[in-house]
């Protein structure tokens, strides 16, 4: 069983930044593909980054060249960097672990295990 958790959300203005963090248990992170996904009020939960086990990294097209995902193995933790924020970014974040590397990053139904997510806040 892997546990998540999620840190770092909050409240920030248009054009500010956050980093969420997601520290997940067991020995065995190095394994996972990870991703993080975003759900707005009266929305459908959506893929917003993922890294694979060996660090390859996939966005949506509305973040590329604002958030940033990336993992430290040794930590146990994947972190998103997110710049430039904009009040459509506003969501609850999870991040998610995939241990069987199935590869379809961009499907929520593709990941075991979900942190209890992180809300983010962008005011105009």
């Amino acid at each position: 069983q892997v546990q998540l958790v999620e840190s770092g959300g909050g409240l920030v203005q248009a054009g500010g930044s956050l980093r969420l963090s997601c520290a997940a248990s067991g020995r065995t992170f190095r394994t996972y593909d990870m991703g993080w996904f975003r759900q707005a009020p009266g929305k459908e939960r959506e893929f917003v980054a993922a890294v694979s086990w060996n660090g390859a990294t996939y966005y949506i097209d509305s973040v590329k060249g604002r958030f940033t995902i990336s993992r430290d193995n040794a930590k146990n933790t994947v972190y998103l960097q997110m710049n430039s924020l904009k009040p459509e970014d506003t969501a609850v974040y999870y991040c998610a672990a995939d241990s069987d590397l199935s590869g379809d990053y961009y499907s929520d139904s593709t990941y075991d295990y979900w942190g209890q997510g992180s809300q983010v806040t962008v005011s105009s």
